[in-house]
């Protein structure tokens, strides 16, 4: 059993930045990637980002590149997502997500958080 808990949503301007922290607890020694998904209304849920635990191998969404950025704390059990650059499109309910393998398919992840709302106006 792999408990997640995302926080550090909320309300900024476009051109904000904002920082999403997921904590991990219970069983997470299978859970070798961590990721980041993205649900907008009226929208499937999307990829953004993913990290290895072990290595800190990062893969980004194009959407996202060179915003937003990825990064974990092993001895805390904790992954970030650091999104600078906001833009209106980024508006979503942030979910992250544990799993085995590397991937961005988000059927592949078998733990997820209840997620964190970001809203970006205009």
């Amino acid at each position: 059993q792999v408990q997640l808990v995302e926080s550090g949503g909320g309300l900024v301007q476009a051109g904000d930045s904002l920082r999403l922290s997921c904590a991990a607890s219970g069983r997470t020694f299978s859970s070798r990637v961590m990721g980041w998904f993205r649900q907008a209304p009226g929208k499937e849920r999307e990829f953004v980002a993913r990290i290895r635990w072990s290595t800190g191998s990062t893969y980004y969404a194009d959407s996202v590149k060179g915003r937003f950025t990825i990064s974990r704390d092993n001895a805390k059990n904790t992954v970030y997502l650091q999104m600078n650059s906001l833009k209106p499109e980024d508006t979503a309910v942030y979910y992250c997500a544990a799993g085995i393998y590397y991937t961005s398919n988000s059927n592949d992840y078998n733990h997820w958080g209840q997620g964190t709302q970001v809203t970006v106006s205009s």
